[in-house]
């Protein structure tokens, strides 16, 4: 394999290696020179990782090798440095440009060392990338934003290396077939649900066959079916000769097959070793290894091990959000689907296009004041689309949504939003001031009055841990965090209906407390919380009503 585009100085070095054709996809030859020198595919030895703003090392001493096969799970609370490791080891965080890196990075056998100096390696990530896949915590990242369709998507990095049109094909349709993304080639990635995009993203990482895969935090936002569909293909993957790495700060039951554990811990490694040699038993029973830090969350347990659900605290009084009769549909792309479909050989269903399925069907719901609804359901099943009937994002093709008695139908969305705090389900979406502080206080004044806003502003962030970040710029915030100050700008508004998207993604043991409090603080003050979630635990034990949504229609759990 031809060692990475790199250039010392100005000068150019050799390309990062053959274009991947497509049908080398997951097959163990991309790995076979490093296995059969007896060097590790990718390696990294890292003295320190500081960036540019950083008063101190972001990472110090940590040693990773990866063999072809070989399945390594990096596991460490929030702000460990796990993220700031995987985007290292993919090309993501090239030394120089974002920080100061000592020590060396290997890629299929060729060692770049690195002094933290100008005269340092300059890493291309996009020749690194067809090397090392990489799916971020954020998978829309990972897109390219100016593709229309989910099997574009998926073509995309095959057709900036040259791929032909029939080995393209057949590689999106068997990729696009691993992660049961086959019924939405057509789709805009921007429609999809979170787990349907993070399928996509995976799938982009791994459609030209990379000789490693990095993930992290792959099973966020992923429901049952997805999890174990994800975990077939790691398995996989490691058969054909892949090198693996997760990246998370849960104790998913994938990673109790690991070959390696590595822990984080302030940007250190403080264990490493056999799962089994680190007390990874403890996890079977819903435990945590003793070796991992307290913040590490614990993997799913059985519901018959699941405390009962906290009494109902609901106020009396009329509803605080009603839907009566709700039914939505999005309307079918017209050229799109037609031009995606030739493009990639199918054929347009009989009889044209049509004017969309529903997502929502004929659903009733009653929320009081006070009262938690938990809303779990597979991904794509309309759960994101339910919450933004609440403010008015999204206004249904029949029923009526009520917002403390009053009909929103014609009310502007601002207007609403002062009574419905969203969660999105993508900090990314929520968050664009300087600070930590004008991010809470944004449109505060205009609501509560000058002499408030101060007040409240303080209090969301202590509710949420953040009261000592209020200086901070968001954009530097560990994932974790940034989800909690999203949720902070929601609750300083003390709506009276809070509904919140996937809120448990990205948060360690100590986030989920912080959730937790604030959640049932709000609720006891007389909110009405209606949250969607993949995460079944968390569920059971926070809401007083577990309903589904599947097919359009909402059930009792």
């Amino acid at each position: 394999m031809a060692e990475p585009m790199v250039s010392r100085g100005q000068g150019n070095a050799s390309d990062a290696g053959n274009d991947s054709n497509a049908s080398n996809a997951g097959n163990a030859s991309n790995a076979s020179n490093a296995a059969t020198s007896g060097k590790p595919v990718l390696a990294a030895g890292i003295r320190h990782f500081t960036f540019h703003d950083g008063q101190v090392p972001a990472l110090q001493d940590v040693a990773i090798s990866l063999a072809p096969g070989s399945f390594t799970a990096i596991l460490g609370a929030s702000g460990s440095g796990k993220s700031t490791l995987g985007r290292l080891l993919a090309g993501w965080l090239p030394p120089g440009g974002h920080g100061s890196l000592a020590g060396f990075l290997e890629l299929s056998g060729t060692r770049l060392e690195f002094a933290g100096g100008a005269g340092d390696p300059r890493i291309d990530p996009a020749q690194w990338g067809r090397h090392v896949g990489f799916v971020p915590q954020d998978p829309g990242a990972v897109l390219s934003t100016v593709r229309a369709t989910v099997a574009e998507e998926l073509a995309f990095g095959l057709e900036n290396a040259g791929t032909g049109r029939g080995d393209m094909q057949a590689a999106v349709q068997r990729t696009a077939g691993l992660l049961g993304l086959q019924g939405l080639l057509d789709q805009d990635p921007g429609t999809l649900s979170g787990g349907q995009l993070r399928r996509l993203a995976i799938g982009c990482a791994i459609i030209a066959g990379p000789p490693v895969l990095v993930m992290d935090e792959p099973f966020a936002s992923l429901d049952a079916a997805g999890a174990e569909d994800l975990a077939t293909l790691v398995l996989d993957l490691l058969k054909r000769g892949t090198a693996v790495v997760i990246l998370s700060q849960v104790v998913d039951p994938l990673l109790l097959d690991a070959d390696t554990w590595v822990v984080l811990a302030g940007g250190m490694v403080t264990a490493a070793g056999h799962p089994a040699g680190m007390g990874a038993g403890h996890a079977n029973d819903g435990g945590v290894p003793p070796v991992l830090p307290r913040a590490i969350r614990r993997p799913a347990v059985p519901e018959s091990a699941v405390p009962p659900r906290r009494p109902a605290a609901r106020q009396a009084g009329p509803a605080a959000l009603q839907l009566r009769g709700v039914s939505f549909a999005y309307p079918d792309p017209q050229v799109r689907g037609k031009e995606s479909r030739r493009r990639w050989g199918r054929a347009a269903p009989a009889g044209g296009l049509n004017t969309g399925t529903p997502v929502l069907q004929d659903i009733s719901l009653q929320v009081h004041p006070g009262e938690i609804v938990a809303v779990t359901g597979p991904n794509g099943a309309g759960k994101s689309t339910l919450l933004r009937h609440f403010n008015g994002l999204l206004r249904p093709t029949a029923g009526t949504v009520l917002v403390s008695g009053s009909d929103i139908s014609s009310d502007p969305v601002g207007r609403t939003a002062a009574s419905v705090g969203l969660l999105f389900q993508q900090p990314r979406d929520q968050l664009f001031e300087r600070t930590v502080l004008r991010e809470v206080r944004f449109g505060l004044e205009r609501l509560v009055g000058r002499d408030m806003v101060a007040g409240r502003a303080a209090a969301a962030l202590q509710a949420v841990g953040l009261a000592e970040a209020a200086d901070e710029h968001p954009a530097e915030l560990p994932a974790s965090a940034q989800r909690l100050l999203a949720l902070a700008t929601v609750l300083a508004r003390r709506p009276a209906v809070l509904a919140l998207d996937e809120p448990t993604v990205a948060l360690d043991g100590d986030g989920l407390a912080l959730l937790d409090a604030a959640v049932g603080s709000a609720a006891a003050a007389g909110a009405a919380v209606v949250l969607v979630t993949h995460d079944l635990g968390y569920a059971r034990t926070a809401a007083h009503r577990l309903l589904t949504l599947d097919g359009g229609r909402l059930t009792p759990a």
